[in-house]
């Protein structure tokens, strides 16, 4: 064991925040707040643990206290961690935790996300994308449709099994999104997006879909074209039901 091994297993940094690589700026401080983010998210730390000091932590991870200290900045705008002179860095309640952040949701699936965090999510999206597919089948445009269209087209070619394919479900539930004319439904269209993305890809850790979810999305865009709110919402909720359900199999397994 090297020094700085060494140096990593006295300090009390958790194993999933040692062994950052090396880097520079943004690409460095990012790395280390995606380790401490998923310490977080995995309870390694839990509300009311206080960081180890930014001495130790940027000694122990082998990078400048400066790249440390940034990404603690990144932690706080997330509502994850408090930093406060002389009391030191604290994990905050999980109440505080902007748990629809994009990054905040990949920290939370790069390990085993709790069930009923995942439940919260498809409760968020049941409540959320039937009302915009209500909206979308009234508002659209033929661009929007046209981007509808493209998107089942690529989740046809690519499959959800390929990262290309889950850009293209996400593209898919963003536009839909935007047709609402909603501005506030709009700015959750990238914690939607994250939420459609993760899932899917974990409901495929263990093994491949147990079915192909294209046709559901084919149904709620064939409401939307048509402009019947009413199939619109209702395809929305189905589809939504039925990704809990497959998300709960793989879980179970």
């Amino acid at each position: 064991m090297g020094d700085a091994e060494r140096s990593a297993a006295d300090s009390g940094v958790p194993d999933a925040t040692r062994r950052v690589p090396r880097g520079t700026g943004r690409r460095l401080h990012g790395a280390i707040a995606h380790k401490l983010g998923v310490a977080i998210l995995s309870g390694e730390y839990v509300p009311g643990d206080t960081l180890s000091g930014e001495v130790a932590f940027s000694e122990a991870l082998d990078v400048s206290r400066s790249a440390y200290r940034e990404a603690v900045q990144v932690l706080s705008a997330k509502g994850l961690v408090e930093s406060r002179p002389k009391t030191g860095t604290r994990v905050l309640p999980r109440n505080r935790w902007n748990l629809l952040d994009p990054d905040v949701l990949a920290w939370a699936f790069s390990g085993e996300p709790d069930i009923q965090f995942v439940r919260s999510l498809f409760e968020l999206r049941a409540i959320v994308e039937p009302a915009a597919a209500r909206l979308a089948a009234e508002r659209r445009d033929k661009a929007e449709l046209k981007a509808m269209k493209e998107a089942l087209a690529a989740m046809r070619r690519h499959t959800l099994a390929t990262e290309a394919g889950r850009a293209a479900d996400r593209d898919f539930h963003d536009t839909i999104l935007r047709a609402t004319r909603n501005d506030a439904l709009v700015v959750l269209s990238a914690s939607i997006g994250a939420a459609v993305n993760w899932t899917t890809q974990f409901k495929q850790r263990a093994r491949a879909l147990p079915r192909n979810p294209v046709p559901d999305h084919v149904r709620v865009y064939e409401a939307i074209a048509a402009g019947d709110a009413v199939a619109a919402s209702e395809a929305m909720r189905v589809l939504v039901d039925l990704a809990l359900e497959d998300t709960r199999s793989a879980m179970e397994e």
